[in-house]
């Protein structure tokens, strides 16, 4: 049998191919991985809630379904998911200490489904606090690391997500992203996340303890992986409505290609309001290089990109609205007449995103500016600053990348692409049409198999 090391870095899909062909059982990964985290995670500490005792339960009956020739996308494949998410029996705080003591009662939907498809899910992964930060550090659970580097942010606020990711600890991972809290930690880990188009996924189950809210405008949830192809399959386990709403399907379109050659590639690799890079930038030219030698069609310029600039505004007036609902800003609230002019402008954005991709399959662009940036005590993004190719920059800037996608209600894949001099991971983001989350995925898997990736923490 298989055990140890040699699993840890498998894909969902290439373990689950493997226990298939009996080479090894649910239990035996499922313990492969509880020991892997109980030795290697004391120094990252990215699986902050395990459930191990009821994993291994579920995992004994998995193996028992499959003996029984029951076949499901993901029997017995361990995993962890986000703390902001309801694990029945287990704390959500969100970060805050406040929550530490708070007891689900119910499974979030998203994990209801993942479950149901034969995950095993081992526990939850450490965030920020509110989720608001591009580190993952709160007074419940303390501090997670980088995997590459441990004096730098493994991003956030799926930082755990991605850290137990690149730590081979889960081989899937559920997150959520509303300023880029998939994408970033995804390229700070050199793993893949995708931000799934806004509406296809279900929310409920994720929102503050006693909040059972409306899920917010531009908020989603979505999967992380360490394969493209680990990312369809759990889009098409996740995706659908939940009891309230109107629909009672979802019929997720398929990619609009499946060769490099075919497709019609938009290049954002700069932009007025926030630096990138060289090294990521550069990274994304040599993909662009490479489209071009395999026969897709590149461009840098359209008449047809939305207004950047509406996008870039809309997207801070609605996020600093969401985000300051119930905190003590000073700041008065805005009027319902100004919240309606913003979805005025965010539907305007849509339509010229509509139209632009009629002549256009993707957007790549950074999932962020910098590299993995050094942890810090600051809580105020003001006082921040990243140093891009020698020159100090705004922090708060660096949301610009994860605007575009995000205020368009648009899908945007997190791919790795390569490592720095420094050895850390570079990543980019793929942004399509909307409900295009299967095409975005794909080009993200083609690129992947074409071009060096970052390797995994090991």
């Amino acid at each position: 049998m298989s055990s140890g090391s040699d699993l840890s870095f498998l894909s969902a899909g290439e373990l689950v191919e493997r226990l298939d062909r009996r080479e090894l059982s649910a239990l035996e990964a499922c313990d492969g991985a509880i020991a892997r985290i109980e030795k290697l995670d004391a120094s990252i500490n990215s699986v902050v809630v395990r459930d191990f005792e009821r994993a291994r339960s579920d995992a004994k009956a998995a193996d028992k379904l499959r003996a029984e020739g029951v076949k499901l996308p993901l029997l017995g494949v361990p995993m962890t998911i986000k703390e902001s998410f309801n694990l029945r029996g287990w704390p959500t705080t969100w970060g805050f200490e406040d929550h530490r003591h708070h007891a689900a009662t119910d499974d979030a939907l998203a994990v209801q489904r993942l479950k149901a498809a034969g995950a095993v899910i081992l526990g939850k992964t450490n965030v920020p606090p509110a989720l608001a930060d591009w580190q993952s550090a709160n007074p419940v659970y303390g501090v997670t690391n980088n995997p590459y580097d441990p004096s730098r942010s493994p991003g956030g606020s799926s930082g755990g997500s991605a850290a137990a990711l690149a730590m081979g600890f889960a081989h899937l991972e559920l997150g959520s992203d509303i300023g880029g809290s998939i994408r970033v930690p995804a390229a700070f880990c050199g793993v893949f996340g995708h931000k799934s188009s806004y509406g296809l996924l279900p929310m409920a189950g994720h929102s503050l303890p006693g909040l059972p809210d409306a899920p917010p405008e531009l908020s989603v949830i979505g999967p992380m992986a360490r394969s493209a192809s680990d990312l369809d399959c759990a889009i098409r386990v996740l995706a659908g409505p939940d009891q309230f709403s109107a629909a009672n399907r979802v019929d997720l379109p398929p990619p609009r290609h499946s060769r490099l050659k075919d497709f019609r590639v938009f290049i954002m690799d700069a932009h007025p309001a926030a630096a990138v890079d060289s090294q990521i930038s550069g990274a994304i030219a040599e993909i662009a290089t490479l489209l071009e030698a395999e026969g897709a069609r590149v461009a840098r310029s359209s008449p047809d990109l939305p207004d950047m600039q509406l996008s870039w505004r809309t997207y801070q007036a609605m996020l600093h609205t969401i985000t300051t609902r119930r905190s003590p800003t000073g700041r008065p609230p805005i009027s319902a007449h100004a919240w309606m002019d913003h979805l005025s402008a965010q539907m305007r954005l849509r339509i010229q995103w509509m139209e632009f991709f009629k002549d256009f399959d993707a957007v790549l662009a950074p999932a962020f500016g910098a590299l993995a940036f050094p942890h810090t005590d600051n809580p105020d993004w003001r006082k921040r600053s990243l140093t891009i190719d020698g020159e100090t920059t705004p922090f708060g800037a660096q949301l610009v990348w994860a605007s575009m996608a995000t205020v368009g209600n648009l899908p945007s894949t997190a791919t790795p692409i390569g490592m720095s001099r420094e050895g850390l991971p570079l990543g980019m983001q793929i942004i399509g049409p909307h409900l295009g989350d299967r095409t975005t995925i794909a080009l993200a898997g083609l690129t992947a198999r074409a071009m060096p990736r970052a390797a995994l923490a090991g």
